[in-house]
């Protein structure tokens, strides 16, 4: 008999317990959110946080509980990863804005202020664009900007992803690769490659990267998300999506970062007078995650202010 897959939102965690998870269907597909009402009467609109490649919305663990004690907070699994379905089709920026525009509108019911993570931040940025009647303000923790293969793993690693490519006409060999991809000795070198705070890479965060690539679909879902990345097509121009900005954007980048170096910021807050830069020292790709206490000050301070 075929053992169903452990879902993320089914395991005991500080999410868990700190807010509610649920799913919602999107043109046929299962897509989770986390969210927590926040407290009463409050100035700030309802966050949204969008994770990165790879990732999903527990990767905000240290993030949502704290946020939530000041504003209504939610989060999402955008389509393909963690518990949301492993959808056959080809993806992209504007598809993954579809979803997050419609959960908007259809479930948080007004406009938000949406916070994206590298990929996340990519499609934050489509959404801004494409809906800014339902953003109020725009935060983005690093910003690949040709939404290629700048945000996936370093190094080694993705030299491993570009051969993917190569393998993805090869069920075969595809399922192969996957099965060294999902371990979580091979999960564990890759985010050692990632985090600069080498002790925020415990078994719950291997954990949360592993357990996605359990699900049904996952592998033929990789191979749509390889051609899909390689595609012209895959996100339109970020220089001119940051040069028609209609509400306020703050853009944090971790000087050590070794995914999305920070040289790629250079020049991008002469596109709008309503774009922020702050480079944060000592810390990398994830640093909301590596140092969340002082990611949680500066965003909400940034909030209240902007």
């Amino acid at each position: 008999m075929h053992q169903l897959p452990t879902l993320l939102s089914s395991l005991p965690s500080t999410l868990s317990q700190s807010g509610y998870q649920r799913f919602w269907h999107w043109r046929g597909w299962r897509v989770r959110y986390w969210f927590h009402p926040g407290p009463a009467n409050v100035d700030l609109p309802p966050l949204l946080l969008i994770h990165g490649f790879g990732a999903n919305l527990n990767q905000w663990r240290h993030n949502l509980p704290a946020l939530s004690r000041v504003a209504p907070v939610y989060a999402i699994d955008l389509l393909g990863f963690g518990d949301s379905e492993k959808a056959a089709t080809l993806y992209g920026a504007e598809l993954w804005a579809a979803q997050v525009a419609d959960f908007i509108q259809g479930v948080i019911g007004q406009p938000v202020a949406l916070v994206g993570h590298s990929l996340g931040a990519l499609v934050a940025l489509t959404v801004t664009h494409n809906h800014d009647d339902w953003v109020r303000q725009l935060a983005m923790v690093t910003l690949p900007l040709e939404g290629n293969r700048e945000d996936l793993v370093p190094g080694w690693i993705a030299a491993l992803s570009l051969r993917v490519e190569s393998l993805v006409a090869n069920p075969l060999m595809m399922r192969s690769l996957f099965a060294l991809i999902r371990r979580p000795s091979f999960l564990r070198r890759a985010l050692a490659g990632i985090y600069t705070v080498a002790d925020r890479v415990d078994d719950d965060l291997v954990n949360l990267f592993a357990l996605p690539t359990g699900d049904r679909g996952a592998t033929r879902t990789l191979c749509y998300l390889v051609r899909s990345r390689t595609a012209p097509s895959f996100s339109p121009s970020v220089k001119d999506m940051l040069a028609t900005l209609a509400v306020p954007t703050l853009l944090l980048w971790g000087d050590q970062d070794r995914v999305v170096p920070v040289a790629q910021s250079k020049g991008l807050t002469d596109l709008s007078p309503l774009l922020t830069l702050e480079v944060l020292p000592e810390v990398g790709h994830c640093l909301y995650d590596e140092t969340d206490a002082d990611f949680n000050q500066r965003l909400l301070s940034w909030l209240q202010t902007a």
